[in-house]
């Protein structure tokens, strides 16, 4: 059986990829296809810096993953797309959650990298993890990804350590209408989406239900069936003044655990999840330079996860549940003081806490305030040059005040070609469970069995000081777009878990706390490449190399020396479209819980086509992925994927 699972499995991939080729051969036959569509000038982002500038003149390197890139790949988690960012490492980890790492010291959490969803910042509290199977937003309703290469903590604070993932999602306006797509396929794939949206007068909304499934991994028996909400509603107050408001939640039926060790650690089991967030922002415009805006958010997680297991001491209540929770709110303001200033400069104050007797050895909720102030200067001493200078001033409550400050300065050559150099220093504050985790098990009889981690001692907050030289080019007679970053980063203080014991005072064995323990050097560099020869190819490739110094080798190996990718888009006649993407990952090691995981090469095609019917603009699409036919390992060395395709369907009305 398996046998002819993978005969029909190659004939799929070999159908897949000759259709690209054959189909290519077609393309000049697409004539509404213009220069125009391809040769627009270099992106404009916002996330760098909070300021509204081409990526040629940000202080950072940035990435820019558009919704062309998202259809083309086919990818359906979002964590997956950023396997087209240099320098990132993906893997789904074990437990419904996702390992997302950049430039190294990679695990099961996102810790040191800021991830926000229009603003709001999607990190939980107690963890610093960020709930990626259980973030209530569709693809399918995300216009851009903005993520910021290199530390930010000088426009958004502490997790911003090694960059920023900024998802902005599309504006109601931009979705009239309704829309609806189905997908099924290999590995348990099956999923659903529904997106009505319209309005009336300067009222605008959009409304998505989704719901999807699918076994990640060969052989596992976790589950991940979310069903998710979203409602956003945009409205036009007057000419310089809109208010926006979107609510949404996500709940999950999950079954994870380790098949093979049906014991006290992590057998199979059944868990509740929950997610939901409110968020409102109002924003007014006074010109075209100058505006304020005014935000707050509330998000909520839960997790019920609590089961009883035999042991040699008898039976054993765990409760790895928690309810984390978060209310912020934060003032922006972006003017122009001259002809050669701009300034942007807000404030935020944040409320969060956690409570989870098992983690904290205790029924008391962990909770603290942390405050901000932020200000960010674009000045042109001469039209050739632009000086940033930014800080951001933080109090937390578990690490106390920090000062995040960056100075970059961008040469721009021409209008196409610009050069950058910059330095910054940025602080990753500890989770609750860094510095207060109490994780103790006992016997249904009140009899202490094991006690795994202890509250830290003193525990400081983690800082990095980057060095960068940059440049980004557009050479339009080759219709090439190209970014460079070479990074030197200096990491101290770093948390990692030290072992205590053995120390003459511990009751038990194996008893972990957090520590400031490790020094890191990461060196190396991100290029990033995209090339439209022809008006119907669009080609996005992207590298990494990467080389860190560190005491612990588990560490000096967390991330792969070499990374590539890249991403074909064939615009083909008579509504086709192909696409192949090529993945190679070299070996590396996943801190925390995972392993050293070999180099892969991973293959994906996509053949769709699109085309109206009875007032119904539709698209069928095939996807296969990893091609190759070689199951490779993610995290874990038992976390295999292989060969799978899947079918989708979209309709617009």
């Amino acid at each position: 059986m398996n046998d002819k699972r993978h005969t029909a499995s190659g004939a799929l991939g070999v159908a897949l990829l000759l259709g690209g080729g054959l189909l290519s051969a077609a393309a000049p036959a697409r004539a509404e296809i213009t220069e125009s569509d391809f040769l627009s000038d270099l992106p404009v982002v916002l996330s760098a810096s909070r300021l509204s500038q081409p990526v040629g003149e940000a202080p950072a390197a940035v990435t820019v993953i558009d919704q062309a890139m998202i259809r083309a790949s086919g990818f359906r988690d979002i964590p997956d797309l950023f396997r087209l960012v240099p320098g990132f490492s993906v893997a789904y980890t074990r437990d419904n959650t996702w390992g997302v790492g950049y430039h190294g010291l990679a695990d099961a959490f996102s810790r040191r990298m800021q991830v926000l969803i229009d603003g709001r910042s999607v990190y939980t509290a107690a963890f610093g993890e960020v709930p990626w199977s259980s973030l209530p937003l569709s693809i399918e309703d995300i216009e851009r990804i903005e993520v910021v290469r290199g530390p930010n903590s000088a426009t958004y604070g502490s997790n911003a350590f090694f960059g920023i993932i900024s998802i902005i999602t599309k504006d109601a306006v931009q979705v009239p209408g309704s829309h609806l797509s189905v997908q099924t396929g290999g590995q348990g794939m099956g999923g659903a989406m529904f997106r009505p949206g319209g309005g009336k007068g300067d009222l605008r909304c959009r409304f998505t239900v989704w719901a999807q499934r699918r076994h990640r991994c060969e052989g596992q028996r976790e589950k991940t069936p979310p069903r998710h909400m979203d409602l956003r509603a945009d409205y036009r107050l007057s000419p310089t003044d809109e208010i926006s408001t979107t609510f949404a939640l996500s709940r999950g039926d999950w079954r994870q655990g380790v098949v093979e060790n049906e014991d006290f650690v992590d057998p199979v089991r059944r868990l509740d999840t929950g997610t939901e967030h409110f968020q409102l922002k109002f924003r007014r415009v006074l010109d075209p330079e100058n505006e304020w805006s005014l935000q707050f958010y509330h998000a909520r997680v839960r997790k019920e996860d609590d089961f009883t297991v035999p042991t040699p001491f008898g039976l054993v209540p765990v409760d790895y549940g928690y309810t984390q929770w978060r209310e912020d709110i934060e003032f922006q303001m972006i003017s122009r003081a001259s002809e050669r200033l701009r300034l942007v400069w807000g404030a935020e104050a944040r409320w969060e806490g956690v409570k989870s007797p098992a983690y904290f050895y205790s029924k008391e909720a962990r909770a603290g305030a942390l405050y901000r102030l932020f200000g960010n200067a674009e000045w042109r001493p001469v039209p050739d040059w632009i000086v940033h200078a930014g800080a951001l001033a933080e109090h937390h409550y578990l690490s106390g005040f920090d000062v995040s400050p960056r100075l970059a300065v961008n040469f721009l050559q021409s209008a196409d070609h610009a050069f950058r150099a910059s330095i910054t220093q940025a602080y990753r504050s500890p989770t609750f469970f860094e510095a207060e985790g109490d994780l103790r098990f006992f016997t249904v009889s009140g009899n202490p069995v094991d006690r795994v981690f202890a509250p830290a001692d003193d525990l400081q907050p983690e800082r990095i000081l980057s060095r960068e030289i940059g440049y980004i080019g557009h050479v339009r007679p080759l219709r090439l777009q190209l970014d460079v970053r070479l990074f030197d980063d200096k990491v101290r203080r770093m948390v990692g878990s030290l072992d205590i014991g053995d120390d003459p005072g511990a009751v038990f064995p194996k008893l972990f706390q957090a520590a400031n323990e490790h020094s890191v050097d990461i060196r190396g560099a991100d290029v990033q490449l995209r090339w439209t020869p022809q008006n119907w190819l669009d080609l996005v490739m992207s590298y990494a190399r990467v080389k860190i110094e560190a005491e612990e080798k588990d560490i000096a190996h967390s991330a792969p020396t070499h990374n590539f990718s890249a991403l074909g888009i064939f615009k083909l006649a008579d509504g086709w479209e192909t696409s192949v993407g090529a993945y190679r990952v070299g070996a590396m090691y996943w801190l925390g819980d995972g392993d050293i995981t070999k180099a892969f090469t991973r293959i994906d095609a996509r053949l769709a086509r699109r085309w109206k019917a009875a007032g119904h603009q539709l698209e069928l699409a095939l996807i296969g992925q990893n091609l190759g036919g070689t199951r490779y390992e993610e995290f874990r060395n038992d976390n295999l994927f292989g060969r799978r395709a899947y079918l989708s369907l979209m309709s617009d009305w």
